[in-house]
């Protein structure tokens, strides 16, 4: 089993930020690298702030053969809620390929997913073990549209479903919540600063 590390949900990011001198579309990368930290961290909260994200920020996900709607705060963080109470907030990518433009982000992963047992058998998956951790992998494709200050208007997601693949993780290579929390916390302020306008004088 090919197991994410959850410190690469900033990898292709920080790569970008690395090589983009434009202003907007590193702000709209820094808005999204911290919405990624702070999602798997558990800290959704702060992704509603208003400096995040506009005021009727607009939701498309769409996965496992159902596809959900969300508008406002109010529903989106339910939505949050719900995942990190279930334990569901461990996810990242395993390969990433992120492209920055004027309006946003358009991304393609192949993202694994750390889910209790329960979690999966509520979804419908044929689980033989609830207590035990399984990784969901899966093709994902996601549009992330900026407004003018470089708040989020919403998330488009969009899964691969025939390429769900869930196994049965090793406990060594289970990363709960709190360890994902505990890994992240020092890369919130490592963002790369972007090259140096001297080198092309």
């Amino acid at each position: 089993m090919n197991v994410f590390d959850v410190r690469d949900v900033v990898k292709e990011p920080d790569a970008l930020l690395a090589v983009t001198e434009n202003p907007r579309h590193r702000a709209i990368l820094l808005n999204f690298r911290r919405h990624a930290l702070l999602e798997v961290s558990g800290r959704w909260q702060e992704i509603l702030q208003p400096d995040m994200i506009v005021d009727e920020p607009v939701y498309r996900i769409n996965e496992n053969g159902t596809s959900l709607r969300l508008r406002g705060t109010a529903e989106i963080g339910a939505f949050y809620a719900g995942i990190t109470d279930a334990r569901a907030n461990v996810f990242g990518p395993i390969t990433d390929h992120v492209a920055v433009a004027d309006w946003g982000l358009a991304i393609e992963s192949l993202f694994g997913h750390h889910l209790p047992g329960r979690v999966l058998a509520e979804q419908g998956e044929d689980i033989d073990d609830p207590d035990a951790y399984y990784q969901l992998t899966h093709y994902m494709a996601s549009f992330w549209p900026y407004d003018a200050d470089c708040r989020l208007i919403g998330e488009h997601i969009y899964e691969d479903t025939g390429s769900r693949r869930i196994e049965k993780m090793d406990p060594a290579d289970v990363i709960t919540p709190e360890q994902a929390r505990e890994l992240l916390a020092p890369l919130f302020d490592r963002a790369p600063l972007g090259p140096d306008p001297a080198a092309h004088g």
